[in-house]
């Protein structure tokens, strides 16, 4: 791991709850994410998940086109943290937007929340932007997330990078996956899962995006096959997806328990073969 004790620091102009800090290291700006504050009553633990649910999600993210992380520590009040660095994917010429920047300029009248047929309609609705490629790198989006189970993919948590010169807009790489993997769970947590517990948590995981002003499972929203444009992107994605090199991925972590390394390899394996039932069906069926 780097330290990022040392590293030039930055003014931050990054939103979001997390402490962070803007640093350059070997003459590239990162976003450097610190251990979340305890967000649950009765957790005595130092919450340091986030940086490995980040780092990891963000590797797995690669397939569709990320931002390179990296994992470091970093001297914080005399503690040694574990941190997380995001390489920052904007330029002088490239400016990232957030979809909520989009759902402003299609519709000024219009506030969404995390609604799919309301997301969908701003990206149909919009001129500036190529509508079909956007809606399938979303829905391609959506696929790695049911896969890390990310429960935090709200309207600010993905955007789109603006070419001042040319004044083209396409879909920015992905970024903010400190949400997924079960970050509130800790080790001793793990050790006590028996099997049934283990595939309920891998299953049961929702979404924020919403359907029917309900959040979506994400395994039985892939699983029901009822949204074309969803069977699609598991058509396109799947093959992308390679689980033997997630897992050895996962093994060459050093700062991480096998206990952590064992849970993260079992619940995306879980999430990988119902992608998997479900893709070779669509294939073989459609």
């Amino acid at each position: 791991m780097i330290n990022f004790t040392d590293c030039i620091e930055v003014m931050n102009n990054y939103k979001g709850s997390e402490k962070k800090k803007t640093l350059i290291y070997n003459d590239n700006k990162y976003l450097v994410k610190f251990p979340d504050p305890i967000k649950e009553k009765n957790k005595n633990i130092s919450y340091i998940n986030n940086a490995f649910s980040e780092y990891v999600g963000s590797h797995i993210f690669k397939l569709v086109g990320t931002q390179n992380t990296i994992l470091g520590n970093y001297n914080y009040n005399g503690k040694n943290k574990i941190v997380c660095g995001c390489e920052d994917f904007t330029t002088d010429e490239k400016t990232l937007y957030e979809f909520d920047s989009l759902v402003l300029s299609t519709n000024p009248d219009k506030k969404i929340d995390t609604e799919l047929s309301d997301i969908m309609e701003a990206i149909e609705q919009n001129k500036m932007i190529d509508n079909i490629s956007i809606k399938e790198k979303f829905f391609d989006m959506f696929i790695i997330d049911s896969l890390i189970g990310n429960t935090d993919r709200h309207n600010g948590n993905w955007g789109f990078l603006l070419d001042k010169q040319t004044g083209k807009i396409e879909f920015s790489p992905i970024y903010d996956c400190g949400s997924c993997l079960n970050p509130m769970i800790d080790d001793f947590e793990i050790e006590k899962l028996n099997e049934v517990e283990l595939k309920n948590i891998s299953i049961n995981i929702y979404s924020c995006i919403k359907e029917n002003n309900k959040k979506i499972n994400y395994m039985l929203y892939v699983k029901s096959k009822k949204n074309k444009d969803l069977n699609k992107a598991l058509l396109r994605m799947f093959k992308k997806i390679n689980i033997s090199k997630i897992n050895e991925f996962i093994d060459k972590i050093m700062c991480m328990s096998d206990t952590r390394k064992k849970f993260y390899k079992k619940i995306i394996y879980l999430r990988y073969q119902i992608l998997e039932n479900t893709y070779k069906w669509l294939r073989d069926n459609l």
